[in-house]
Formats: structure tokens, sequence, C-alpha cells
């Protein structure tokens, strides 16, 4: 039964837009947990656009689940980690211009210094995921740098329909298989929604859905906890459907 990690970037990015104090996302982080979320997520970008440094401290200091620390892999990050110490850090692929992170890690072409990182991270107690595309080359590469876990980027499956979108669900369950047999967990997220979440959900050996978008917009209109609630039922139960009554 696979757990959910809820990402409070999108909080975050509402405060910023007038420069305040509100919304909190630690007190989003903290309704979340309550409403049974496992873990949660939060990504310190380099430009900072949403997530500060003081809301990681925050959350580390502050919620009862575990801290997913979403980074670039790059020294700055590895540095602010050590120092944080999340239960784990998701390393990401990050371009400034971006509205959001853009598909997967390349972990083939980021090679030894990636594996430094990870080492780096892992040397100071904290679990390390990448998050990479659905492709055996990454899968492999990501075994070879010393990741504990990854997460599978769900992107493409999100923003795929009919023929299309079976092509890239079989690609999933496919990469789970390859990174089950090679020893590592595996997480996945991005595009999911309450609509197309449970036939990813049916796949077995997925340790935890990390989603952000999707939960907070259904909370602005019918709360976090309801919200929250509502996303645990489907990736805990992928025989439930989700109905907007």
């Amino acid at each position: 039964m696979a757990k959910l990690g809820v990402n409070i970037d999108h909080v975050a990015t509402l405060r910023q837009a007038r420069g305040g104090a509100e919304p909190d996302p630690v007190a989003a982080a903290v309704l979340c947990e309550l409403a049974g979320a496992s873990s949660i997520v939060a990504h310190l970008r380099e430009d900072r656009r949403h997530i500060q440094e003081r809301d990681v401290r925050l959350l580390r200091q502050t919620i009862a689940t575990r801290l997913d620390l979403e980074m670039a892999p790059t020294d700055e990050m590895v540095a602010i980690a050590r120092d944080l110490v999340p239960d784990m850090a998701t390393l990401v692929p990050e371009r400034r211009k971006e509205l959001t992170t853009e598909g997967g890690l390349d972990a083939v072409a980021l090679g030894k210094g990636l594996a430094r990182r990870v080492a780096a991270l892992r040397g100071a107690g904290i679990n390390v995921s990448l998050f990479i595309e659905p492709a055996p080359e990454q899968i492999q590469a990501a075994h070879g740098s010393g990741a504990d876990f990854v997460e599978i980027h769900t992107g493409h499956y999100a923003n795929a329909r009919g023929a299309e979108r079976d092509k890239e669900l079989l690609r999933i369950r496919e990469a789970v298989q390859q990174a089950q047999s090679l020893g590592l967990s595996v997480n996945a997220g991005h595009g999911l929604t309450y609509v197309n979440t449970a036939p990813v959900a049916a796949i077995p050996g997925i340790v935890e859905f990390n989603i952000g978008h999707s939960v907070m917009a259904r909370a602005v209109l019918v709360g976090i906890v309801q919200a929250v609630r509502d996303m645990v039922a489907l990736v805990s139960g992928p025989a439930q459907t989700w109905t907007s009554g």
C-alpha cells in the first residue's frame, strides 16, 4: 500500500506573491500530516522563488513525519542539506526559467559528480533519491550513483492520452521492476491528479507518491485536510475512484 508525500511549494508561492507571511507553508504541512500525509516535500530552489531556508529549518523542527528536501545536485545545496539533515534529499534538475521541474535528472550525464554528491549526503545520514525518467539507462545510472531511492517522473504519463498513455504507464511499470531488481526503493510523482493517479497507484512496488499542485488546487475548494484525505485514499487504495461529489 503506497503512501502520500505532499509538496507544499505552492503554499509558499502564494505567500511570496505578496511578500508577506501568509499563508504559512509550515502550518499547511502540519495540516497535511493530520490528514494522513506520510511525508512533507519542499523544494528549496537555487533562486528561492518559493520555499525559503527559514521554511525548511522550521519544517525540520516542527513536522512529525518525514521531510523530503527536493534540491538541485549542487555543492551549495548539498552543504545546506548536510546542515539541515532532512530524512530524504531528492535530487532534481533545475532551470531558472522553468515554471516547474521539467523532466528527470540526467543521472547518466552527471556521472561521477552526481555520485560524489550522493555520497556526501549519505555520509550525513540522509537517504538520497534521484528524480529520473522511467528509462533503463537512467535507472542503471541511479543505481551506480549509490542512491537509495529513485522517484519516477510521471509527467509524460500525465500529459499523454489514449494509447500513448498506456505506453507511458508500461514504461513506469517496467522502470519500477528494474529499480527493485537492483535494490532501489521507488517513489513516483509529477503531474498526478485525482483523475489520473489510480492506474499508477495500481503498480506494485511504489513506496510513496509525491504530489503537490493537484492537492493544493483542490484544497482551495475543499480545504487542505479534505484534499489530502482524498489523495491518500487514491494512492493507498487503487481500486477506488474519485468523484467530485
